[in-house]
């Protein structure tokens, strides 16, 4: 099943100069400003490039029905259930001067691209402002086409939609060593086994690659995408990554681009995060040194327990709930509350 969790409980990992529901003092209009968000889905870093072969004015907004936007650059008009940059120029060959606040972000891999420049016109006295794309990102409940469950050592795999997934992979990093299955052309049901770790990152990034350009992407978009999330899409855990039906993308992110383009490409990554027997049971085992009469041994397990990062919060939820000791849930419950990063 899926589980709820704060995408927003923690540390932004964007640059300072991204708008932001979390920073309300950027002048932000119709944003939803609170920080306990609970969502089942986070809408990570969708960008829209523009190409164009002379200087044109349009406009661009996306809906997000199910969902709050936090996040976005350049700024925007109006920003809720969706996002509205209104008027801006494509201009392609045009000097640019993007922002930067000289940190090593993963954002700036975006820019990588033969995408032409977007300059969003200036309002109520504001500056203009340029990027390379329309960027933003959200959090949102609602039901994916692909849903993942792990039982003994089978993934079970089912797609509800009525698009065949034109591939995904079965992704899994643990005690350093890595492997990966394929999938192609996917509907229905079906199991596979969890993936011999034998294999290596470069392996799976060359396979997640091709599969973005076969879906559309210029080969310079699709290293974009992956140098702009390898650290969290290969890090320690098991997912499952596959790209959208265009329809299950349309349904989720209704767009509208005015005039309309000649053509227009959507490329949307879904990556289901599954919470691992071992993951749980390493928790498990922290949780119980939460009582110990130690503050060193329980600052320790509370560490032990953050490293699991953005799945320590939903195994923390579901032990909390099957757990009778007053004093362990109080522990638990003040270490789910607690941000990420403190």
């Amino acid at each position: 099943m899926s589980l709820e969790w704060r995408p927003l409980n923690g540390p932004s990992d964007l640059p300072k100069f991204v708008y932001s529901t979390q920073r309300p003092g950027q002048g932000l209009r119709h944003a939803n400003s609170k920080l306990e968000l609970t969502a089942a889905v986070r809408m990570e870093t969708p960008v829209i490039y523009f190409y164009a072969n002379r200087e044109m004015n349009i406009s661009t907004k996306v809906d997000f029905p199910k969902g709050k936007i936090t996040e976005w650059y350049p700024q925007a008009r109006v920003v809720d259930s969706g996002i509205n940059w209104g008027k801006m120029k494509v201009q392609p060959g045009a000097a640019i001067n993007l922002p930067a606040d000289y940190s090593d972000n993963h954002y700036y891999a975006a820019r990588e691209t033969e995408a032409a420049p977007v300059q969003i016109c200036a309002t109520n006295g504001k500056p203009t402002e340029q990027e390379k794309f329309l960027f933003y990102r959200g959090v949102g409940t609602f039901d994916l086409p692909l849903a993942v469950t792990l039982e003994n050592k089978g993934v079970t795999l089912r797609n509800s939609g009525k698009d065949s997934i034109a591939q995904l992979i079965v992704f899994e990093h643990r005690d350093g060593k890595i492997g990966f299955r394929t999938v192609m052309n996917f509907s229905g049901t079906t199991t596979v086994e969890r993936p011999s770790l034998d294999s290596d990152t470069g392996a799976v990034i060359k396979q997640l690659r091709q599969a973005l350009i076969d879906s559309g992407l210029y080969d310079k978009e699709a290293d974009a995408m992956i140098k702009t999330w390898r650290n969290s899409w290969f890090e320690t855990g098991m997912r499952v990554f596959y790209i959208l039906p265009r329809s299950a993308t349309d349904a989720v992110l209704p767009i509208s681009i005015d005039p309309r383009p000649d053509e227009l490409v959507r490329v949307l990554v879904g990556r289901t995060e599954v919470i691992t027997p071992e993951m749980e049971k390493s928790v498990k085992e922290q949780v119980r040194l939460l009582n110990d009469s130690s503050p060193k041994v329980r600052s320790d397990a509370a560490v032990s327990i953050r490293k699991y990062g953005r799945f320590s919060e939903p195994i923390l939820k579901q032990i909390m709930d099957e757990e009778n000791n007053p004093a362990l849930r109080a522990r638990i419950k003040r270490l789910i509350e607690t941000p990420a990063s403190e």
